[in-house]
């Protein structure tokens, strides 16, 4: 008599599968979408004058 029954390790083992098949299909969805779209291009800021004088 163990202390978990074999069920329980089932029940993670397709818990797991199910989450990692899941993350997969999201990344794979998104790699194509958000390569362009997500962040522009940087721009500087326009320099200030200093006018602490």
């Amino acid at each position: 008599m163990g202390l978990f029954k074999a069920d329980l390790y089932r029940s993670f083992a397709i818990g797991f599968a199910l989450g990692a098949a899941v993350l997969l299909a999201t990344a794979g969805l998104n790699s194509q979408a958000s390569k362009s779209s997500v962040i522009g291009s940087a721009q500087a800021a326009p320099a200030a004058i200093d006018q602490t004088r």
